[in-house]
């Protein structure tokens, strides 16, 4: 039990350092808010690839039905029916990548979510440890761990926004 109360204060606690650092990749990642949009982007991710399986099998079947009917047409005849295929083909592959650049893009637009909640976070985080300067942890060749606050600064951000899914709590 000790050393569970000592875990939770050592992410409370804020060393005095000049300088320090943060895995900016974990913070993300380990926060409450962070779980939230990489599991629901995760699963949008994979509806969508199975979305896209499904178009795929059905494409491969009208596209076989059309070779079968080839050999009963006119060329004239077929290569309207091809072309318009091809067209139909083409606008399902732009709608297809549409709907993926959406997915990245609501990654990206939560990311800017997190980081304008975050920023204020870590500048307080700075400010009481006296440090002039917050280096990303894998830029750092050798450092104490003892100025690592990714752990600080998880805490405070889930007490500030949750999991984003909702109004953050005050």
């Amino acid at each position: 039990m000790i050393a569970l109360a000592g875990a939770g204060n050592a992410a409370a606690q804020i060393v005095r350092s000049p300088i320090l650092t943060i895995d900016s990749d974990r913070l993300y990642r380990d926060s409450a808010f962070g779980q939230r949009v990489l599991s629901d982007i995760e699963a949008q991710s994979a509806a969508l690839a199975d979305e896209n399986r499904k178009i795929e099998r059905q494409l491969e079947e009208e596209e076989a039905a059309l070779t079968q009917q080839r050999a009963g047409m006119e060329a004239d005849e077929f290569r309207a029916l091809a072309d318009a295929f091809d067209a139909r083909v083409q606008a399902i592959r732009r709608e297809r990548e549409e709907k993926s650049r959406d997915v990245a893009s609501q990654l990206e637009t939560n990311r800017d979510r997190f980081l304008q909640v975050a920023l204020p976070i870590l500048q307080t985080i700075m400010r009481e440890s006296g440090a002039a300067i917050v280096l990303e942890q894998r830029s750092v060749f050798i450092s104490a761990n003892a100025i690592d606050i990714t752990d600080t600064a998880i805490s405070r951000i889930n007490s500030a926004l949750g999991d984003g899914s909702e109004e953050a709590p005050k």
